[in-house]
């Protein structure tokens, strides 16, 4: 059996994850929702959507649902039950998402570097044209206006000190 997941959602009452989701054997859409247990305002949310990922019940039901899209409902129920509104816990999880590219990452620990590695690589993949996209394009050129006054940096001036 395969299946093809169209939409996942989240209930917080009762907490559980909702997965919209076509039977491709029936040729079907269906609706399977699958209860949120042990997990509360304290709880890893990464940890808890590894272990719904890779639950054998819901294993084949989830495949085509990305590990960042579960930990995302996790952290909104998490928000929930922490007594945040919806629109709160968007804002957190946008701004923890979110990666500002003045940050220095040669500070962060191991965790956050991977984690802002994932979303780099997710978000890469997100916009990346394939071959079998209708507006790929194999070999794009593009003309830079000369016009501009040229900015100089430090690296690119020669110094007067050989090294």
């Amino acid at each position: 059996m395969t299946y093809t997941a169209k939409k996942c959602g989240i209930c917080f009452q009762p907490p559980s994850i909702v997965l919209i989701y076509k039977d491709n054997s029936e040729d079907k859409t269906r609706q399977r929702i699958m209860p949120v247990r042990n997990f509360s305002k304290f709880s890893d949310c990464g940890l808890a959507a590894e272990q719904l990922k890779n639950n054998s019940r819901h294993k084949a039901y989830l495949e085509g649902v990305s590990l960042r899209q579960l930990q995302k409902l996790y952290s909104l129920l998490k928000g929930h039950l922490g007594g945040e509104s919806l629109a709160e816990s968007l804002e957190k999880f946008h701004r923890e998402e979110t990666i500002d590219p003045e940050e220095d990452m040669n500070k962060l620990d191991d965790k956050e570097l991977a984690k802002r590695k994932s979303i780099m690589d997710e978000l890469f993949e997100k916009n990346r044209k394939k071959k079998e996209d209708p507006d790929f394009i194999y070999d794009i050129e593009v003309e830079f206006p000369q016009d501009e006054q040229l900015e100089s940096c430090g690296w690119d001036v020669e110094s007067d000190e050989e090294i």
